[in-house]
């Protein structure tokens, strides 16, 4: 069991939105903060993503492991498509750190169908196991306050890929360690 303490590294597959999408996803979440008087920081345009799956946390990146998530990941074929967010709501978290995040109907499918995939993948290769539920959602901000499910413009963009990244702990940082084309 890896100490806490010492946890620097994390490395996880996800998606990320095309420049447009990210920039309309941004002035999206500073309305909502606004509407609703939420206290909190909006994430950084460029960390906007949808994580897809967790790998691990580390002391130290295990280019053991970055290798066998990049061969896993190269498995994976699915064709391109496009998600569609149409709605907003808070998850449950602390009083004080309650995730806003976008979610979708119907607009989220592919997203779900490829994290089903890539966890499938991993599991096969024994580099963890393929979530049990998952949620198919983009943190726009950490809110002091819960805010109810509520429809928004829908903001939707084309998935031509996924990317395992490697963030740095603590420091807000995202290094895009591989991109895997779909389609």
């Amino acid at each position: 069991m890896t100490d806490r303490r010492h946890v620097t590294d994390r490395l996880f597959f996800a998606v990320f939105p095309d420049g447009d999408a990210a920039a309309c996803v941004a002035r999206l979440a500073r309305e909502l903060q606004c509407e609703h008087g939420l206290k909190g920081k909006a994430l950084a345009t460029e960390r906007l993503h949808v994580s897809l799956h967790h790998v691990g946390d580390y002391p130290h990146l295990p280019g053991d492991v970055v290798s066998a998530a990049r061969a896993v990941a190269e498995t994976v074929r699915m064709p391109a498509f496009t998600v569609a967010f149409n709605s907003a709501a808070s998850f449950r978290g602390r009083s004080d750190n309650q995730p806003l995040v976008l979610r979708g109907d119907d607009g989220i499918i592919g997203l779900a169908t490829l994290q089903q995939a890539l966890g499938a993948a991993m599991e096969r290769a024994g580099l963890g196991r393929c979530a049990a539920r998952y949620t198919p959602h983009m943190t726009l901000m950490y809110g002091d306050r819960f805010v109810a499910d509520r429809r928004v413009e829908i903001v939707t963009w084309p998935v031509r890929e996924f990317v395992l990244v490697h963030s740095l702990l603590g420091r807000s940082s995202y290094r895009a360690m591989a991109r895997f084309p779909l389609g």
